[in-house]
């Protein structure tokens, strides 16, 4: 864990804004192969129990290489809890994801990269990991909710099409995060309490109960993780793969 926290990475290349909060940026690295205009574009979102201890920083090493490879990577900022007035939480932390995926692939094309009808790759790793399903999931969400989103490939969608999903270690089944005290009670502080407490709440954010998600999933997770146990992404594969999902 401190070696991804800790390993040197070149800065980003660029620095931009989805929203006018402080958190509401998102770190830019351009590909090293090929033609900006012409990128695919990774969006990740980075892990740390959505703790204001962690930030995106510690996605460097990982954007590099992906940049390397021919990437435009764009790794957002977004609210977490234990950051003072301003924390995130329920519900700052899924405003703030749901603006940065609508909003940074048109901020992407600004800077000479693809048009937003491209699309993306969403990504993210542990917490991020759970936000990366839960905003491919988004036209799961009630029809008069903030973050609704239309369904995947239909007209009017904001932002790009989610063309997939890379879950790194995801906590990708909330309410069990919660059952379990992953992260020394993570889930709870994120939404402000249980499940029992908040049902409402965990049915709109947890992502094993927004199945099916409707676009290809891939779920990486090494089985010796005793952060976040290995069997919770067999369980949630097991039940996407019951609703019908790609994974």
């Amino acid at each position: 864990m401190r070696d991804v926290l800790n390993r040197p990475a070149a800065p980003p290349d660029d620095t931009v804004r989805y929203g006018p909060g402080p958190e509401q940026v998102a770190s830019v690295w351009r590909p090293r192969l090929g033609a900006l205009a012409t990128a695919p574009v990774v969006m990740f979102l980075h892990g740390g129990f959505w703790r204001a201890t962690y930030d995106r920083t510690h996605v460097g090493p990982l954007a590099v290489a992906l940049a390397e490879a021919g990437f435009l990577v764009c790794a957002p900022e977004y609210r977490r809890t234990g950051g003072g007035a301003a924390a995130g939480g329920w519900p700052g932390t899924f405003d703030d994801v749901a603006a940065a995926v609508d909003g940074l692939p048109g901020a992407l094309n600004d800077l000479g990269g693809p048009p937003p009808s491209s699309g993306l790759v969403l990504g993210g790793h542990s917490a991020g990991g759970h936000l990366a399903l839960w905003a491919a999931a988004r036209h799961r969400l009630p029809a008069d909710g903030p973050w609704r989103a239309p369904p995947p490939g239909s007209p009017g969608s904001r932002g790009a099409p989610i063309r997939a999903v890379v879950a790194l270690a995801a906590v990708s089944e909330l309410a069990a995060a919660f059952g379990q005290r992953l992260g020394n009670g993570a889930a709870g502080a994120l939404m402000g309490g249980s499940p029992a407490e908040h049902p409402d709440r965990y049915a709109q954010a947890d992502p094993a109960g927004l199945l099916p998600i409707g676009v290809p999933l891939r779920v990486i997770h090494g089985r010796l993780d005793d952060v976040v146990p290995a069997a919770m992404s067999r369980s949630f594969t097991a039940r996407a793969r019951a609703a019908g999902d790609e994974v």
